[in-house]
């Protein structure tokens, strides 16, 4: 359910975005990424996620703490609600950091091309075979993205918790969900329709009163993650079986206020 840089299986994937106004960052989006990973490369594996941002810093990413089932707390939360029967109504530089978070040891490039060079920082049991062909898709298909390459072996997977960082977004008013899917190491095919298995999680902190489900977090949460959580969210599962052509995907800030779920859409990159 995402692109690997060796052969895995991945299932429950959970994605999150967020749209809010933060009191010392400003207008950002949150994302928040989990998913039950096997590596069955021969070696380490990674997860690689397009981020719609032009730069991203090591910084940007939040850790969860002992708050490892935050996003699992929004699908209860809007399982609840449907079970219920409710109804919702740039400066950025060329550059890579390499940097330890949770289990993963995260590679962040603004540009893909760097990518090989830097995998000399990740330590070996962690270290994946990238395929030059996957590298010049995100080149050629997300050029001001920055692209999070997660490495990790299979003990990591095992433990991983999710996943939550913040960036401006390239568009404030789009919230998109990094989902195409690719787990044999090469670039995904953008003609095909792959099976899919995700929660798709939305909230803003624009919405009016009364919209979504609110989200319990636990009363002890630190003050520094909680600030990057919403109150109340919408979401739906995208699963049973059924595939979709392969894409990311996406909503428009005014439908996700009018709560209109079906206008979440399959966005796919354009290749120059």
């Amino acid at each position: 359910m995402c692109i690997s840089a060796g052969e895995a299986a991945f299932s429950g994937t959970i994605l999150y975005c967020g749209r809010q106004h933060h009191p010392l960052h400003g207008l950002i989006h949150v994302m928040g990424y989990q998913n039950t990973a096997v590596n069955l490369a021969d070696g380490p594996n990674a997860m690689l996620l397009h981020l719609p941002a032009r730069q991203v810093t090591p910084e940007q990413f939040v850790s969860v703490g002992r708050s490892g089932d935050v996003l699992r707390r929004m699908v209860t939360a809007v399982e609840a609600a449907e079970d219920d029967g409710i109804d919702w109504m740039d400066g950025s530089s060329r550059s890579v950091e390499v940097f330890e978070h949770d289990v993963y040891t995260v590679l962040l490039a603004s540009d893909p091309t760097l990518v090989p060079a830097a995998l000399q920082q990740v330590p070996f049991r962690r270290r994946p075979a990238i395929d030059p062909d996957l590298l010049r898709f995100y080149a050629d298909a997300f050029p001001d993205h920055t692209i999070a390459l997660c490495c990790f072996d299979n003990a990591d997977a095992r433990r991983a918790k999710p996943l939550l960082l913040w960036y401006p977004p390239l568009d404030p008013d789009r919230l998109v969900l990094p989902a195409l899917d690719s787990h044999t190491g090469g670039p995904p095919d953008l003609d095909a329709e792959v099976p899919v298995d995700h929660w798709v999680l939305l909230a803003t902190d624009q919405s009016p009163v009364g919209w979504g489900v609110p989200v319990e977090h636990p009363p002890n949460m630190r003050h520094s993650l909680r600030t990057f959580l919403p109150d109340a969210v919408v979401g739906r599962h995208f699963g049973d079986g059924r595939a979709l052509l392969n894409g990311d995907f996406a909503i428009g800030h005014d439908d996700l206020l009018a709560g209109d779920l079906d206008r979440i859409e399959r966005l796919r990159p354009t290749r120059r």
